[in-house]
């Protein structure tokens, strides 16, 4: 077993290393088998630390002992605690001193409550700063901030930025993934914040790439927004603009499919299939278009949009405030409708993710089909848009109950599900 490096405290820090230069990586204390072994993902099918996060802890490890501080530290989008919870185990400082964590999905902030009790050490994260996204106020003044890469450069470039601004002058940004989901684009994004870029040596088949040297001042990427002009088709009187933060799924694009879904339910002017005057539950809000679209069809609707990522939830904010409807649009930050009480709500609308990360998975829409099914009132309807090659139906008939087919393309199919009285 190779020998494991401790962190070294903080009053034996040394000189900083000079550009262009990383220090040795070792295995050390933060990424021990006792710590990550137990660890889980959510919902928990696999385990919860991987070789790019055992990478990312053992370089901020070599970091620490070159004589960097092991204090302000800033975890970005910890998927299911690992670098967190490696941290709060392996450093020796106070918890409050040592540790901020901002993460984007709801389900990544669950998977950290839970590995955090396995551990024992619930009582460690309840000390520290902890919310929803990445902000100014999570990375002010932090000395390091170790990050997963995202593979969406999008993402990539709005946290980069955001850590360059709000960050301190001499912050290590520490961002580490798999081999084959990272390319060399990764590095010009990075090289737009910072001046000092440095890809580490790989390592079972991991690997992380070094930034320093931030660059202030520069103007934001992100929220972007777009004006959507031609929607007559969505039974639209105005344009339509949305917004969009980096993490965001399509940006600020109107979506083939919610566009397909909505000009088919704008058709439906008596009402039939959206009841007026009534409550709008848009699930998988992303950039807020169907939450805007629901608003502005109906001005007596109330609509509740809710998303698995804080992005998505801010960005459906802001669609919603430039469209001039923020009062009768709530956002929610939730695991698909984990904090929804059964049979509590009538109406759905939802154009379902078909793919975790670069691969197409059906089972993400399948679990939103089941909350659907468990948190609709007898009665009540979900409308739903899907690529028609993933052959949904059966399961929308199992899961929330009788389908049938209102619209299809070449591409989508708009259906119609009611729970069973």
């Amino acid at each position: 077993m190779t020998p494991m490096t401790p962190v070294t405290p903080e009053d034996q820090h040394g000189p900083p290393l000079p550009a262009g230069r990383t220090p040795e990586v070792v295995a050390s204390a933060l990424s021990q088998d006792q710590i990550l072994a137990p660890l889980r993902q959510h919902p928990p099918e696999a385990p919860g630390a991987d070789a790019a996060d055992r990478l990312l802890l053992d370089t901020a490890a070599a970091w620490f002992s070159a004589g960097h501080p092991t204090r302000d530290i800033a975890v970005i989008d910890d998927r299911w605690g690992a670098l967190t919870l490696g941290l709060l185990a392996g450093v020796p400082q106070p918890s409050a001193q040592l540790l901020r964590v901002g993460q984007d999905t709801r389900g990544a902030e669950i998977a950290l409550v839970a590995n955090a009790a396995r551990l024992g050490l619930s009582a460690e994260l309840g000390a520290i700063t902890r919310g929803p996204g990445v902000t100014a106020e999570l990375l002010a003044g932090a000395h390091t901030v170790l990050m997963p890469l995202p593979r969406s450069l999008e993402t990539l470039a709005d946290w980069a930025w955001t850590v360059a601004e709000h960050a301190a002058e001499d912050v290590v940004l520490l961002a580490g993934g798999r081999d084959k989901h990272m390319t060399r684009s990764m590095n010009d994004v990075l090289s737009a914040q910072f001046t000092d870029v440095v890809p580490g040596r790989g390592r079972g088949k991991a690997r992380v790439i070094t930034a320093r040297g931030p660059r202030r001042g520069r103007e934001a990427p992100f929220p972007r927004r777009h004006t959507h002009r031609d929607v007559t088709d969505l039974g639209l009187d105005q344009d339509l603009t949305l917004c969009a933060e980096g993490a965001v799924y399509g940006g600020t694009s109107l979506d083939p499919g919610t566009r397909f879904l909505l000009s088919t339910l704008a058709g439906d002017a008596g009402g039939e299939l959206l009841p007026h005057g009534g409550e709008v539950l848009d699930l998988g809000c992303g950039n807020g278009t169907i939450a805007a679209w629901a608003a502005l069809r109906d001005p007596r609707a109330q609509v509740v949009a809710v998303d698995q990522s804080a992005s998505a939830v801010t960005s459906t904010r802001r669609t919603a405030e430039t469209a001039g409807v923020a009062d009768r649009v709530r956002t929610v930050h939730d695991d698909a409708l984990s904090s929804w009480e059964d049979g509590s709500v009538s109406t759905i609308l939802l154009n379902p993710p078909f793919h975790r990360g670069n691969a197409v998975d059906p089972s993400v829409a399948h679990r939103l089909f089941s909350d659907v099914g468990r948190v609709l009132r007898p009665g009540g309807k979900l409308l739903c848009v899907w690529n028609s090659h993933l052959r949904h139906r059966l399961m929308l008939q199992r899961e929330v109950g009788p389908t049938r087919q209102l619209a299809r393309n070449p591409k989508f199919t708009v259906t119609e599900s009611t729970k069973p009285d």
